[in-house]
């Protein structure tokens, strides 16, 4: 798991745009933009984002698995280059589930890395998470900027545009007040963490831990 530093990351105010290189909401990249009424559990959890929620899956599943991720995380990567395929295949297009992507940012290039996603086109947002985990190693090394306009461009931005998306300061600020509210109100501080329903569960889990715990849910559901 890759936890909060004592540095963390600077919320909130002018100096966390300038210092992610940070970028606008051009368009809400896909799934869908979720609203309080799609969960089930805590009112914590039930919380909105300020620029709503990416999620895929069925609206009215029984089971909402909510993760919190950080786009620098290798064990965030790990995850969605492994058991995420799985997970995908056996519960999300089966629409047992619906899985929601909570951005838990833990530095600033992760930051612009999720804002990269929240720039795509409508459709895009998941896609464009699965390149930016993929090819992790890649942007975060010597040169963050190009390589993750390189990566933009592969979903149809511009020079303009994705310059345009840098000083976006409302986007960068949401994006940072949702990271605050997971910190805050249910104790987030590592990445990954999950929420099956109101069950926890920390790191990079195996696909059998994600079996067991949706499939006693969905048992109960009948």
């Amino acid at each position: 798991m890759k936890t909060i530093g004592r540095r963390g990351l600077i919320l909130g105010g002018g100096a966390i745009v300038a210092g992610a290189g940070a970028f606008a909401l051009l368009k809400s990249g896909g799934g869908h933009v979720a609203t309080a009424r799609a969960f089930s559990g805590s009112s914590n959890l039930a919380w909105e984002p300020p620029h709503g929620d990416r999620w895929l899956g069925a609206e009215d599943a029984p089971v909402t698995v909510i993760e919190f991720a950080s786009a620098t995380c290798p064990h965030c990567a790990n995850f969605h280059k492994g058991t995420w395929p799985k997970l995908k295949e056996e519960y999300i297009d089966t629409g047992k589930i619906k899985f929601i992507m909570r951005e838990f940012p833990l530095d600033h290039l992760s930051l612009a890395g999720f804002m990269v996603a929240r720039c795509a086109p409508d459709g895009r947002y998941f896609d464009m998470l699965d390149v930016l985990f993929k090819k992790q190693r890649t942007w975060t090394g010597h040169d963050p900027r190009g390589e993750l306009f390189k990566i933009a461009r592969q979903a149809g931005a511009t020079q303009k545009s994705f310059d345009a998306c840098l000083v976006n300061e409302d986007l960068a600020k949401g994006i940072a007040e949702a990271r605050d509210h997971a910190s805050s109100k249910l104790g987030v501080a590592s990445t990954p963490t999950f929420y099956i329903n109101e069950t926890k569960l920390t790191g990079n889990q195996p696909i059998s831990a994600f079996r067991k715990h949706i499939d006693g849910y969905l048992d109960q559901t009948g």
